[in-house]
């Protein structure tokens, strides 16, 4: 049978993609819906997108556009330094994509894949899939700032302290929520707050469990509501810091 599945961030821990996956039993069948945030942390970056590359031969992928992506695609085009970034698991990536370690053909291959990235995802039922949130009360197609689409997390906050006595035909229940039957998102880890494991509130999903930190990776049946976690990426790291060098 066939599942969608949404899989939350994963910040370069490509050993703990590979046992996310096998856990889940992920199948061609199977339509997989990534969350973007693919890079940025752990040391195997350029190994997730290769990985990813070669699954989207044999299965049905959509892959959205992470933050993460968009400050990569920036030094890979630049070259210009940002210690923000750096310090936020960039260093690990620059790393990663030194030609002392690959080749300029991979990392032309790589920065293609970063660019055809798409910014979010509406399925047939109306579910909408989206790296970080939108802002704009008339929706996700109405946002003016594309960059709040991998960069917003007054989305993740606002369904955090939502009254849930409030009732959608309420004036005062958030305009945002009414445009679509559920939405997924990571970007904001839900390791944050406390949590473990994918977190709802209002009809939001955060996917995000934390992997650039001491989290992990989640894959989620979006009809079931069933997950599948792996180890703390830190455990399969053992000498690397991630971002928790701060």
């Amino acid at each position: 049978m066939s599942r969608t599945l949404v899989i939350g961030d994963i910040h370069g821990g490509y050993k703990a993609l590979l046992q996310v996956m096998e856990r889940a039993k992920v199948t061609p069948s199977d339509h997989l819906i990534f969350l973007g945030d693919y890079v940025d942390g752990w040391s195997e970056s350029d190994k997730v997108v290769d990985y990813l590359l070669e699954l989207r031969q044999t299965h049905n992928c959509i892959f959205l556009r992470g933050n993460h992506e968009t400050l990569l695609v920036k030094w890979l085009e630049t070259g210009i330094e940002n210690k923000l970034w750096e310090g936020n698991g960039g260093d690990a990536s620059i790393k990663s994509y030194s030609l002392d370690n690959i080749t300029q053909e991979k990392r032309d291959t790589h920065l293609a894949f970063f660019k055809e990235l798409q910014n979010y995802h509406i399925d047939e039922q109306n579910r909408l899939f989206v790296h970080a949130g939108f802002t704009n009360p008339r929706g996700v197609k109405a946002e003016f700032f594309e960059e709040y689409l991998y960069w917003d997390r007054t989305l993740w906050e606002m369904v955090m302290s939502i009254d849930s006595t409030i009732n959608t035909e309420d004036k005062r229940y958030p305009r945002r929520l009414l445009h679509h039957s559920e939405i997924y998102i990571g970007h904001t880890p839900v390791t944050n707050f406390g949590f473990k494991h994918p977190m709802n509130f209002a009809n939001v999903w955060n996917i995000d469990t934390g992997a650039a930190f001491f989290g992990c990776i989640s894959v989620l049946d979006v009809a079931t509501k069933e997950f599948w976690q792996s180890d703390s990426v830190a455990s399969l790291y053992p000498n690397e810091e991630g971002r928790n060098h701060k």
